[in-house]
């Protein structure tokens, strides 16, 4: 039997979800949870094989939890509506067995949940060619690190007393990033990285 652990925010979704999977003879769902925090908890707590999660949800993403679990024995497929390159980049980083979009047919998830027990992986085809045609994050740690705390409202003075760097150097970093991402100020650069999935 396949213990299946569910982490969606959309309660209807997750219902359904849950409801399609419990009809297999093979599969059960040991539990479902409403953000990455209460997954974690219910990992802990369930001890699933698997882990199918949505990306953006409250408290914690799919994305954090998949990169804590990549070395546990837990298998995790990705389920979300978002086809960006930097979540896709990330997903591959945390080692995941899947990464499917919302709109994959029920039997092919089914599927793919079986395979990922197996030692398989699969990406959705659109997001490998989506990938490649497009650049990378460019931004290092440190930039994304600054980039953050520009988007929480966080002034040059500010992101040098949490980073104890001085306000120069946050100023070449933000200069930085702008060139980097072609950005005509720090609120697009903050806009273009979030729609890029980078931050």
């Amino acid at each position: 039997m396949i213990k299946v652990l569910i982490a969606e925010d959309q309660g209807i979704l997750s219902s359904a979800l849950s409801m399609i999977l419990n009809l297999e003879d093979d599969i059960e769902v040991v539990g479902t949870a409403k953000d990455g925090v209460e997954a974690a908890t219910m990992i802990s707590q369930f001890q699933p094989d698997l882990l199918l999660t949505d990306i953006e949800m409250p408290n914690k993403t799919g994305l954090e939890l998949a990169d804590e679990l990549k070395e546990s024995s837990v298998k995790v497929i990705i389920l979300t509506t978002f086809a960006r390159d930097g979540y896709f980049e990330k997903a591959v980083n945390a080692k995941v067995a899947a990464y499917l979009l919302k709109d994959t047919p029920s039997e092919e998830l089914i599927n793919h949940i079986r395979s990922a027990m197996t030692g398989k992986t699969y990406y959705e085809p659109a997001l490998i060619t989506g990938y490649m045609n497009n650049q990378k994050n460019p931004l290092s740690q440190k930039e994304q690190e600054i980039l953050l705390l520009i988007a929480e409202g966080d002034t040059s003075k500010e992101i040098s007393g949490k980073l104890y760097l001085s306000d120069g150097t946050i100023r070449n970093y933000i200069s930085e990033i702008i060139s980097k991402l072609e950005a005509k100020n720090r609120i697009e650069a903050v806009t273009i990285a979030k729609d890029n999935g980078w931050l």
